[in-house]
């Protein structure tokens, strides 16, 4: 490639692309006539005709057309190859404030954080678990880890988890007193155990959804507890039937241990997100970002 073929090249795209000398010229701090001198150039080095032009408008010609397929693409990648240059300045150090729940903590931060304590050793970590929702900014966090329905649409978002879904279930036990519910309404006739929010103060709702309808509903029942692991020691006794989150579930699924029910009424959703105000990103909280994304 010729010295300044890439500056006409960038030049042309411009022009095709907003179909007008003005406009591109403006996109790019050049002169319209800077920009025609330099098509006049590329044209004669290619030695077919790129641009179409008439005293109203300009337009790429079938060859103009194919060199801008190939070269629009191409300079995207170089744009977002500099673009992405932007992640690598400045050294990953300072301190990282995060919230987040129990089942995040154990799931995602026990596997993945302590490799990035090693990899990043000027890069502080403090983790504060608590299952209410705990606003961001004025208690002092860089960044919270939530289950996706629970983090506001205004904040960067990065999955750190695949979707899920929670899934009903009780003990062959259980079964034995109560008959499988055939629909969510059946609930109703069943003793399930409940899981009180600590935020709201409010129970659990169970979500349902088939076929677009969706049913959310608060069953009854003699056990209502703010920790997962209680609930499902009680689901499990046969106590009670229990809402799961389906990976917690599946080991006990498939020894038998538990028995699950309504699972077409069972619909996945967002799995965990790291969340972060849209704002100016640390070096370090980048770098977290991509240590915990889920891929």
């Amino acid at each position: 490639m010729r010295k300044g073929d890439l500056d006409d090249l960038v030049a042309f795209a411009a022009i095709a692309r907003t179909r007008s000398f003005t406009r591109a010229a403006a996109e790019l701090s050049l002169s319209p006539s800077a920009l025609s001198h330099a098509m006049k150039g590329l044209e004669s080095r290619v030695g077919v005709r790129l641009l179409a032009r008439t005293t109203r408008s300009v337009s790429p010609t079938p060859a103009g057309e194919r060199l801008l397929s190939s070269v629009e693409p191409a300079l995207k990648e170089v744009e977002c190859g500099l673009a992405a240059m932007g992640k690598w300045r400045g050294t990953p150090s300072g301190t990282i404030r995060l919230t987040t729940f129990s089942y995040a903590a154990h799931t995602v931060l026990a596997t993945a954080l302590p490799r990035f304590l090693k990899d990043y050793p000027d890069v502080s970590v403090e983790v504060v678990v608590d299952s209410r929702l705990t606003d961001l900014v004025s208690n002092g966090f860089d960044a919270g880890i939530r289950f996706g329905y629970a983090v506001d649409q205004d904040m960067v978002a990065v999955p750190v988890g695949p979707p899920t879904r929670t899934v009903i279930v009780g003990s062959p036990d259980y079964f034995k007193s109560y008959p499988r519910p055939e629909a969510p309404a059946d609930l109703e006739r069943h003793n399930c155990v409940n899981y009180r929010q600590d935020g709201s103060g409010g129970l659990l709702t169970w979500d349902f959804e088939r076929d677009g309808k969706e049913i959310r509903l608060r069953p009854s029942g003699q056990f209502v507890v703010n920790d997962g692991y209680l609930a499902a020691a009680a689901v499990l006794a046969g106590a009670g039937l229990g809402l799961m989150l389906e990976e917690h579930a599946s080991p006990y699924l498939l020894s038998g241990k538990l028995i699950q029910v309504l699972d077409e009424w069972c619909a996945p959703f967002p799995g965990l997100h790291l969340y972060y105000p849209n704002r100016h990103v640390t070096p370090a909280l980048r770098a977290l970002s991509e240590a915990l994304r889920w891929r």
